[in-house]
């Protein structure tokens, strides 16, 4: 049983627990935390987790724990690695079942004023035109040619196919692309899952909502980014639906047959990894690449959708009712990327689950326009709370491999919140506040109460705290869209 007095208290925000702690540890575990925000992590298996993942061959520096950490499959949510890729391993559980789980965030030059009275009939077009819910399909049909393409292309295919503009992929990670997928690498299961999701919100922690800019923390960057105080933004929460899920299946599965072959001792099973450069792991990455390929485009219709609703319900009454692309950001994926160890830059595997990427200004695959502020990073609170825009920071590339937090963090698991919390009571509660809310099931709203997460606030005031990214600007929810 880890305890606070465990932790070497290295500044303010940051706690490591060193090598020696336990003796099959190869790197030390590092969280970054208050010391509310410590306590609350140790009421859970995420520390022992976080722990376990430093078992694993090949990893640099430190194994990574954010202030939302919270318990996961084998590898805690909030976790970020880098493993050699020479050496290192590849592990599904460390990315997580859906693949490229990200945020895409909108900006408006609509004013909540203009907008209030039209909140009702915009959740009403909003849910209408954003298929919701568990396996739930009726996005685009498509022919298996097309969604080969998809795999392969992602972003440049729904550039081609007029669900995107060049802004939206320019101001995409990776452009909306990873060019290793491989759909040869992806079973019948995943394929026959994947065909009929694209364009769906899914259900879960997956959301759409319509925010007001309440605050703007750094305005010469906000205005690069289109955010205006007093102005509404969108925020997509959603992944590669049950595409990724079946592939981190399939491979969790495959890698069980061979683990044992290449020599790896696991302390945890769920942290099932191959080496990155064997076959197994080349054909995971490449599967893996597909399903990302398949997130980006599945948040870009969802967004071509949200422009439709957007016109329809303004046209006419705001002089602007066009939508401008502010970021989208995955945060479960495993990145080949350089970084900066001992002195000397090596080739690593950053696999980051619940955490997200937070490149600092100068980063060349960022859009002109924000190279001089740094990486655009979307943090969604929980409905009935804020969420925040960050921008990334030059010590997130020294300390975390330029990685930051993802949201507010579980504190309670889906089960409990079902069993205290009523939905039907939680959406009367919301919309007392002038929160417009449509909801597939009452059960699926009460797992995803507020009380089920950390305060986003304090999640936010570690990391810049830390130093590891930096506030931009404040959103709070106006309508919430749920599967």
């Amino acid at each position: 049983m880890v305890r606070k007095q465990d932790f070497e208290h290295i500044s303010e925000f940051v706690w490591e627990l060193p090598k020696s702690y336990r003796y099959d540890m190869r790197v030390p575990a590092r969280l970054y935390a208050s010391e509310r925000l410590l306590e609350d992590a140790l009421d859970d298996a995420s520390v022992e987790q976080l722990i376990n993942t430093t078992t694993l061959p090949g990893l640099v520096k430190y194994a990574i724990a954010m202030p939302d950490i919270h318990q996961g499959y084998g590898f805690p949510i909030g976790g970020v690695i880098a493993s050699r890729t020479s050496d290192g391993v590849i592990s599904p559980g460390a990315v997580g079942y859906d693949i490229n789980c990200g945020v895409r965030v909108l900006a408006s030059q609509i004013t909540l004023e203009e907008a209030h009275p039209l909140l009702d009939k915009l959740a009403n077009s909003l849910y209408r035109r954003c298929p919701t819910g568990v396996g739930k399909g009726g996005g685009i049909d498509l022919r298996e040619s097309e969604f080969e393409r998809i795999l392969l292309h992602g972003a440049d295919w729904a550039l081609r196919q007029n669900y995107a503009t060049r802004q939206d992929v320019d101001r995409t990670e990776a452009q909306g692309r990873l060019r290793g997928a491989d759909v040869s690498k992806i079973s019948n299961r995943a394929w026959e899952r994947g065909i009929s999701q694209v364009g769906t919100l899914g259900a879960g922690n997956h959301f759409i909502e319509v925010d007001l800019v309440s605050e703007v923390c750094d305005p010469d960057v906000a205005s690069v980014m289109g955010l205006a105080q007093g102005n509404i933004a969108v925020q997509i929460h959603c992944g590669s639906r049950g595409f990724g899920h079946q592939i981190a299946t399939d491979y969790l599965r495959a890698f069980q047959d061979v683990v044992d072959r290449y020599g790896i001792r696991l302390v945890d099973r769920q942290l099932m990894c191959v080496p990155f450069h064997s076959r197994e792991g080349q054909d995971y990455y490449g599967a893996m690449c597909a399903a990302a390929n398949y997130a980006f485009v599945n948040r870009q219709v969802l967004a071509h959708n949200i422009r439709q609703s957007f016109e329809e319900v303004f046209r006419g009454v705001a002089h602007d009712f066009s939508l401008r692309q502010v970021y989208d950001i995955a945060h479960n994926m495993a990145k080949v990327e350089k970084h900066t160890v001992d002195g000397e830059m090596v080739e690593v595997i950053v696999h980051r689950k619940g955490a997200t990427r937070a490149f600092g200004p100068g980063f060349e695959e960022l859009p002109v326009e924000y190279r001089p502020h740094g990486q655009p990073v979307l943090v969604p609170g929980s409905m009935g709370t804020a969420s925040w825009v960050l921008a990334g920071t030059p010590a997130s590339m020294d300390e975390t491999f330029g990685s930051t937090c993802h949201g507010a963090g579980r504190v309670m698991s889906r089960h409990e919140a079902k069993r205290t919390v009523r939905g039907d009571h939680l959406r009367e509660t919301l919309e007392g506040k002038g929160i417009h809310v449509r909801a597939g099931s009452m059960s699926g709203l009460a797992e995803e109460a507020p009380q089920a997460y950390k305060d986003v606030d304090e999640v936010i005031r570690v990391v810049t705290g830390a130093g590891i990214a930096r506030k931009v600007a404040r959103l709070v929810p106006v309508a919430v869209i749920k599967g």
